[in-house]
């Protein structure tokens, strides 16, 4: 699949017990397929395995590691999601939140095919 329409969102929340709720509003918006990935800032690893850094302790937040969601969403559907996201954790703004960044995407090969136009599915087996 090749779509300049299609992009990768990744959000990063920092409070995990909210996953269940913005998973929610993914699909309510139509976002039907995700990868969650528990994830672990680079501060927190620096200030704990580190010696060099162990000062950065004190400004880390003490809290359990993140979850990531990783998204192939299409572009119209982007800035839905964040505000979806937003509505649940909070301002992405304010520190301790999470972040949303999203990246084009080149080529998708064994996406679901409710994303996929007919044109597309040659990398798909049994394409044309």
């Amino acid at each position: 699949m090749s779509d300049p329409s299609t992009r990768l969102l990744v959000v990063v929340i920092n409070d995990p017990e909210r996953l269940d709720e913005v998973l929610t509003g993914l699909l309510e918006l139509g976002v039907t397929g995700a990868t969650i990935v528990d994830s672990e800032g680079m501060g927190r690893i620096l200030s704990r395995d580190t010696p060099v850094f162990a000062g950065l302790q004190a400004a880390v937040v003490d809290r359990p590691r993140n979850v990531t969601i990783l998204s192939v969403v299409e572009e119209a559907r982007v800035d839905a999601v964040i505000a979806r996201v937003q509505e649940v954790v909070g301002d992405l703004s304010a520190p301790s939140t999470g972040i949303v960044f999203v990246l084009p995407v080149v080529r998708v090969v064994g996406l679901a095919p409710v994303l996929v136009h007919a044109k597309d599915r040659v990398d798909e087996p049994g394409g044309a």
